[in-house]
């Protein structure tokens, strides 16, 4: 049996996974960054991107992906909580939703408009930027 550790993983509006887990690969505002069993206490933020565990079922492992939106990882103790805004299987996502998402997201963008609507406009469009992209990776592997 491989070293573990208890991973959570929660969006705003939905629990994703919690249990044991091999490894954990997360986007950070400074690049992949991976964890593993043991690994030292910390805490970073999370920016849009691929989150990939791979996770344990008690008799195998099994990787998972996942786009995930602006959030937090906390490492403390040999448990890791990963907070989201938002969290997709590759494979829920509509390329052509998304698509018509992020053209909606530049129109937006073009518009004057005040801070916050740009602010609004600018989530909505690094959003679907990450939806299609883990569309697309996934797609093709």
């Amino acid at each position: 049996m491989p070293d573990l550790f208890r991973l959570s993983i929660l969006a705003a509006d939905k629990a994703f996974y919690e249990g044991e887990c091999v490894s954990l690969v997360i986007p950070t505002t400074e690049g992949s960054y991976g964890v593993m069993a043991k690994h030292m206490n910390m805490i970073a933020a999370i920016v849009p991107g691929i989150l990939k565990a791979t996770l344990w079922n008690g008799k195998a492992s099994e990787e998972v992906r996942l786009a995930v939106t602006e959030g937090i990882i906390k490492v403390e103790n040999n448990e890791v909580l990963v907070l989201v805004d938002s969290l997709e299987r590759p494979e829920e996502i509509e390329l052509s939703r998304a698509e018509r998402e992020l053209a909606a997201a530049k129109a937006a963008l073009q518009k004057k408009s005040s801070d916050f609507e740009h602010s609004l406009a600018a989530i909505k469009l690094a959003r679907a930027m990450n939806r299609i992209r883990a569309k697309e990776f996934i797609d093709k592997n």
